[in-house]
């Protein structure tokens, strides 16, 4: 394993649910991750709050390593009702979620980003369904504005196999478009093995998520999230692949579920040093550091 990954670490802002850049970079500190993937919706759609995050990061020392957008009216109680209102899927959102991706992607290039990830919504399976070749024609659509500004798009892992998912991308035939991958979501949309996921789509892979889960006891239930190092991922052999195909992108800790948001990431972190070797601080290196 490379000891780099760890210089290699991030946080998913939405993860942390900050009221403002300000308790963002308090919850950073204590965590002990200073490189953030940004959710670009706040940004876009509370400027008062949020329109200087990117001069405030700099100042703060904080850095980024991508960015991500939701689509409109996106609904994750259920596994059924993220699969007809998830990503740019769904005529009756399409228009406005057009509407929102344009000047989301200006805003990743002034923000300088190089990758930005989404959910796309669930994939068809049969190319003749002809919802196939809608979502073909609007990611098109929407790689292509990523990409006049010299930006990647990254789409989520997850609601499909990884073999649904290549068939797509080539069918797809737009280089700046490859994934994120998340194998928490192989787990809790059980679309199959997230070791076996990930080098399928080792190919197109552009950046990592760490998160964790437990699969679900009923088939069509959402499974459980759990801090990273404390679920079914295998993560010896993530890292393990993650090396053999030489994979120099970030990696991000999400936490989407539970009350200690702060703590569960801080002890992933800690998780994951683990595993390459570093150890953890003792109370006179941490006197000294301070």
């Amino acid at each position: 394993m490379k000891a780099s990954v760890l210089e290699r670490l991030a946080v998913c802002t939405w993860s942390l649910q900050p009221g403002d850049p300000s308790e963002l970079f308090q919850q950073l500190q204590a965590i002990g991750i200073g490189r953030v993937q940004c959710a670009l919706d706040p940004i876009r759609e509370k400027p008062a709050v949020w329109g200087r995050f990117a001069d405030e990061c700099s100042r703060a020392g904080v850095t980024f390593a991508s960015g991500m957008f939701g689509c409109e009216g996106e609904d994750y109680s259920t596994m059924e009702s993220i699969r007809r209102t998830g990503g740019i899927v769904p005529n009756a959102t399409w228009p406005r979620n057009w509407e929102n991706i344009q000047p989301t992607a200006e805003l990743a290039a002034d923000m300088g980003l190089k990758l930005v990830t989404f959910h796309a919504g669930f994939l068809p399976h049969d190319e003749s369904d002809p919802a196939f070749l809608v979502l073909l024609d609007r990611l098109r659509r929407v790689a292509d504005v990523f990409a006049t500004r010299q930006i990647d798009l990254g789409l989520e892992t997850g609601q499909e196999s990884a073999d649904t998912l290549a068939a797509f991308l080539r069918r797809l035939e737009r280089p700046n478009v490859g994934v994120n991958f998340d194998p928490a979501n192989m787990i809790l949309y059980e679309k199959g093995n997230p070791i076996a996921a990930l080098r399928t789509l080792a190919p197109w892979l552009k950046q990592c998520h760490l998160k964790d889960a437990y699969r679900t006891r009923v088939p069509g239930v959402w499974g459980d999230e759990v801090p990273v190092g404390t679920g079914e991922v295998d993560w010896p052999a993530f890292f393990q692949v993650l090396e053999e195909i030489g994979f120099e992108g970030f990696c991000c800790f999400e936490r989407e579920a539970g009350t200690r948001r702060v703590e569960d990431i801080r002890s992933g972190r800690r998780f994951v040093e683990a595993l390459f070797g570093r150890p953890e601080p003792t109370a006179r290196d941490r006197t000294v550091k301070e």
